[in-house]
């Protein structure tokens, strides 16, 4: 059921030209418009009761004024702000998927790993505002260089599935010499579960029987990241 709010806010078309976003964008620049106002350019137009940027204004108060959030949210999630329906969803999900792309092009085709900072800076764009847990492996040459990102499995709000023997198929058919896990926690805690603690141990020793170290696992939040190597429970 979407949110019902009452609104009396003029159309786009009937506010000064110098306000209206498309024409603030090409007179004064993508920097001058609100975040509010670049919505409304992306949802393209609002209801018969509330103008674009009444929407996106909506959709903003919905998320706290919090980009993050508003990164975070689903499909389903957006389609609850009035005015917004499938198409403009999925118009506003794609242009957050493009600015996590372009976060992910800026980053160097095989960075070296050095400390747990480098490995959330390199995992970020990929593990960053999910609803969803996944489990990603870092393949590493033996200078620490990246060989390759894997991404071992997705699940749900609460999990995902861990298969060790998939781990090391990736990291055996890359020739990877040492390894780094990584995996997101949805809620925004860090805290690592039993299972985490578990899967970390079984990882470790079957590395260690494949000279393959695990360099550490990383767990993700919303803004923080906890590492068992800095933590030294690796």
């Amino acid at each position: 059921m979407k949110t019902n709010y009452a609104d009396t806010s003029l159309s786009i078309k009937n506010l000064a030209e110098e306000d209206r976003p498309r024409e603030k964008l090409l007179q004064k620049g993508r920097q001058a418009l609100t975040d509010a106002e670049l919505i409304a350019l992306l949802i393209g137009s609002g209801t018969p009761k509330l103008s674009a940027i009444s929407v996106a204004q909506l959709l903003l108060n919905y998320c706290e004024n919090d980009l993050n959030k508003l990164a975070q949210l689903s499909i389903k999630e957006l389609k609850k702000i009035e005015g917004i329906g499938d198409a403009k969803a999925v118009t506003i999900t794609a242009a957050i998927e493009l600015g996590r792309r372009r976060k992910e092009a800026d980053k160097p085709t095989r960075p070296k790993i050095s400390c747990s900072k480098d490995i959330y800076a390199l995992l970020s764009p990929y593990l960053l505002d999910l609803n969803h847990e996944e489990l990603w492996v870092v393949l590493m040459s033996r200078s620490n260089n990246v060989i390759a990102l894997e991404k071992i499995s997705m699940g749900g709000m609460t999990g995902t599935v861990a298969d060790p023997k998939i781990i090391f198929q990736k990291a055996l058919e890359k020739g990877a010499c040492s390894i780094i896990l990584s995996h997101n926690h949805p809620s925004g805690h860090v805290k690592p579960s039993q299972a985490d603690i578990s899967l970390t141990k079984k990882v470790k020793n079957a590395a260690q029987f494949l000279e393959m170290p695990l360099l550490d696992h990383l767990i993700f939040g919303n803004d923080s990241y906890f590492s068992f190597a800095d933590e030294g429970i690796l």
